[in-house]
Formats: C-alpha cells, structure tokens, sequence
C-alpha cells in the first residue's frame, strides 16, 4: 500500500510539473554529440582567447520524432561543480527553471541537423571559474527537449578554466598614485602658504 502510494505520488509530482511547463533535466535526452576546443585544463583569458564549439546529432539515440520537434539550439558556457561550492546564485537544479549551471549563451541559431561549428570569442564580463560547454534544443514553445555536453554525466572530465578580467590595470594604478601624489603636494603646498600668511599677519 506504501509502495503504491509513493508511486502515485512521485507521477502526481512529475505531471504537476508538466502542466506547469517546467522541464527537469533528468528527463531530457542526450540527443547532442558536442566538443569543444580548448583541451582539458587550458587556462584560457576572458576578452582574448576563443572557444571553438562543434555540434551535431547523436544518431545512435536520436529519433526522427524527438528530431522534429527540435526549432531552435542554445550553446551555453557552463560552470563546473568545483567552480559552484558555496556559489548558492550558480547551484545546479533538476528543474531548469531554477538551474543556475549555464548562465552564458554562446550561439542561438534555428535548428539545423547538419553538423556545425562555430567560433566563440570569451567576452569580458567573463568570471574566472572552471566550464564545460552544454547545447540545448528547444521546441515551438521555447522548451528544453534535449542536450548535449562536452563533459561526462558527474561533470568531472573535459573542464577547462577561464580567468576573468580583474579590472586592475597598471595605467589605472599609475594614474591613480599619481593623482593621490598631486592631492597630498597640494595639501601641503595650502598648510604652507596659510602659515606664510598667518605670520606676515602677526
């Protein structure tokens, strides 16, 4: 009787979900072979370098109706877990609504079945942390209907790191001593002449 209550609750749970639109990343299949260029543990510089994305179907479990059901593919930047401890506003959530792994979209284009590569310059508000590359496709109704990824299911292998722009730049710091020298002169050139002027007074 438990048993059966338990299974009536868990499909009562998933068809909530459903009628809500959510989509649960368990559910979707893997649809999307993907590989990404740079090599495992590059280190590459937000602002400088380029990730070379390849992408195409999995044929080996692909059918031809999950496939026309596909309209559109986001290639996204995804974080890695060791780069989401202690990170709440980047955790990974079942429900897509809610998953804050991959937050950069790196190419959306129309569904096309051949297989494509594209070019990706890493843009400058990208943080320093450890990434993957993950495709998504998503039917009429802009929902998640299938993945790909370049890493492995516990997202442990194929990660590589970018280090993002601190905002620290040696032009910056010079001028910044600079102008904290020209204040500190100033003050003490004021001190001076007001002491000067306080004396030919007396």
């Amino acid at each position: 009787m438990k048993y059966f209550m338990l299974r009536s609750y868990i499909l009562l749970f998933f068809l909530s979900k459903i009628i809500n639109g959510d989509v649960l990343f368990s559910s979707l299949p893997q649809s999307f072979h993907v590989v990404a260029y740079p090599t495992k543990g590059q280190v590459l510089k937000a602002g400088e370098d380029r990730i070379t994305v390849s992408l195409g179907l999995n044929q080996t479990t692909t059918n031809q109706t999950d496939n026309e059901s596909y309209k559109n593919v986001k290639v996204k930047l995804c974080y890695a877990p060791i780069s989401q401890v202690d990170r709440k506003w980047r955790r990974t959530v079942d429900n897509l609504k809610k998953d804050k792994t991959c937050q950069f979209t790196i190419w959306d284009k129309p569904y096309d079945m051949n297989n494509q590569t594209f070019e990706w310059v890493i843009e400058k508000d990208i943080p320093t942390a450890m990434y993957f590359v993950r495709a998504y496709a998503y039917n009429s109704a802009h929902q998640e209907r299938a993945y790909g990824q370049t890493t492995n299911d516990k997202k442990s292998s194929n990660l590589f790191k970018v280090e993002g722009i601190s905002g620290r730049h040696l032009s910056l710091d010079i001028t910044s001593i600079c102008f904290s020298a020209f204040a500190l002169l100033s003050l003490v050139g004021f001190f001076l002449l007001e002491k000067r002027h306080s004396k030919i007074k007396s």
